[in-house]
């Protein structure tokens, strides 16, 4: 079943991060739901689960984004794409960003984006296969200077 995430779902989603970046250091809990209750909180933020009897077996993080052009029409940024490692290879992130891409339809959204830093060509044609496309325009990202 796919679903937004909900208050009680903080430590499902989680767990399911940590699979998404092991080698991120551990935020504390209190921190972590903080911000999880922001997210939750602030309309045009909308984190997704995918589930299976009961059990969260993959996420995405769709950000609406309000605009003034394309006839004030928003559009959507996708992050945070996880499926549980025991279930990759299944149809399952097929599955999870078709609901996010739906949601973003629904929304209004005129596009929907997606950075991936992985170089991996199994990655790119899992988002070539759910229906995105290599734009055009460069994409740039500025980090935070260490």
């Amino acid at each position: 079943m796919f679903r937004e995430a909900g208050a009680a779902d903080f430590a499902r989603v989680m767990q399911l991060y940590r699979e998404l970046h092991p080698g991120d250091p551990i935020v504390a809990d209190e921190r972590a739901q903080a911000v999880y209750d922001e997210i939750l909180a602030t309309p045009g933020m909308r984190l997704f689960l995918l589930e299976d009897d009961g059990v969260a077996i993959a996420s995405t993080y769709l950000n609406i984004i309000p605009n003034l052009t394309r006839g004030a029409a928003p559009y959507g940024v996708v992050e945070n794409v996880i499926v549980a490692a025991a279930r990759r290879g299944t149809g399952v992130g097929k599955a999870v960003m078709a609901g996010t891409l739906q949601a973003a339809w629904d929304a209004g959204c005129y596009k929907v984006m997606l950075l991936t830093g992985s170089k991996r060509e199994s990655t790119h044609a899992y988002y070539r296969a759910c229906g995105f496309v290599a734009d055009e325009k460069t994409g740039f990202v500025a980090r935070r200077p260490s």
